[in-house]
């Protein structure tokens, strides 16, 4: 049987304190069923940290107990270059706000089915969610239930209500081709990511206007997908390169898709720039280790680390937040991959 109700004033400090109705309040408070266990345990919490504050001058008590729980922060990728960095960046600006991080990482991590039990977690505060492989229906379940959290260079395309930090995909993918097209390039290959990455569209999309800009369209034939790596760059490169009129430069979906391109520019006696230009995007160590240095598109990855918690700690703090979709500018950086479309 429920006990006796407390009094309203607690009820109203708890709702205030929370942000949750007075009758979630009260259900939780009487001991009614039915209410999602991460709800329950911040009522609770909150409670006991008003009481204390009534009998604790100095209110130490009531701080412990309600000291931040880590975010957890799911990035279900090898932490190598690109991850790494956002990772990085976020752990540090967790630590710069007093909140501590659980991280579940690694390629495995894809197979756990994580999204649908994470509002029921008890021993988080909140969660940051870096290119996430789940389809889109279950952000907008997650975001349902209560759960702050943010999404870094979503997969898909963000729900309208769910806080996203990305980079300038269309833009800086528009720059390179465009730097291309200045130096005369209009036969250029494209080593585009996966046909689902909201990234892989939008670079695509970014390649086709600068195209269209001098009256060219892009070929499909000089267009290969798959996901983005060194072995992927290797094969598709020598696909386009092998073909009896091959692309005078190839643009990489990504740094490590640039660098299989010049090996593969290599195998067949290819000068680069002189006989080919290859550029990147991201400009990770990477880019600068080649030779040539690999002309690429900065991605502020530390920034999009730092934007994501600042994002969910605003969202912790029950603030506002009217941008919700933020796309971080990225720049050009032209190095010694990339030069005039040879005479042939």
């Amino acid at each position: 049987m429920p006990s006796r109700s407390p009094r309203k004033g607690s009820v109203r400090d708890i709702a205030a304190e929370t942000g949750l109705s007075i009758a979630t309040v009260s259900r939780v408070l009487n001991g009614y069923p039915h209410v999602a266990p991460r709800t329950r345990d911040l009522i609770q919490r909150t409670a006991d940290r008003l009481r204390t504050r009534g009998t604790d001058p100095d209110g130490a008590a009531g701080a412990r107990d309600m000291s931040p729980r880590p975010v957890y922060v799911r990035c279900p990728y090898q932490l190598t270059d690109y991850f790494g960095l956002i990772v990085s960046s976020i752990a540090e600006t967790l630590s710069v706000h007093g909140r501590r991080l659980m991280l579940d990482a690694g390629q495995s991590a894809q197979n756990e089915n994580v999204l649908p039990t994470l509002a029921d977690r008890v021993d988080i505060d909140g969660a940051i969610l870096i290119l996430p492989p789940e389809p889109s229906r279950e952000l907008v379940a997650l975001r349902a239930t209560g759960l702050p959290f943010v999404v870094v260079d979503p997969r898909t395309p963000a729900p309208r209500d769910i806080p996203a930090v990305s980079a300038a995909h269309f833009a800086g993918a528009r720059a390179m081709t465009a730097h291309l097209v200045e130096l005369g390039h209009r036969r250029i290959g494209v080593l585009a990511g996966p046909d689902n990455w909201l990234a892989g569209q939008a670079r695509l999309a970014g390649h086709t206007s600068a195209l269209a800009d001098v009256g060219f369209l892009t070929d499909p034939a000089l267009v290969r997908s798959d996901e983005p790596t060194i072995e992927f760059g290797h094969r598709a490169a020598g696909e386009l390169l092998d073909l009896p009129d091959p692309p005078t430069a190839l643009v990489g979906f990504n740094d490590k898709a640039a660098v299989g391109a010049l090996a593969a520019a290599a195998e067949r006696g290819l000068r680069v720039p002189q006989d080919l230009s290859v550029t990147g995007f991201d400009d990770i160590d990477l880019a600068q280790a080649t030779a040539p240095t690999l002309t690429t598109i900065r991605q502020p990855l530390r920034e999009m680390g730092r934007m994501a918690v600042s994002l969910l700690v605003r969202l912790l703090d029950r603030h506002q937040l009217d941008a919700l979709h933020l796309e971080l500018s990225t720049e050009l950086v032209v190095r010694g991959s990339t030069g005039p479309v040879p005479v042939r």
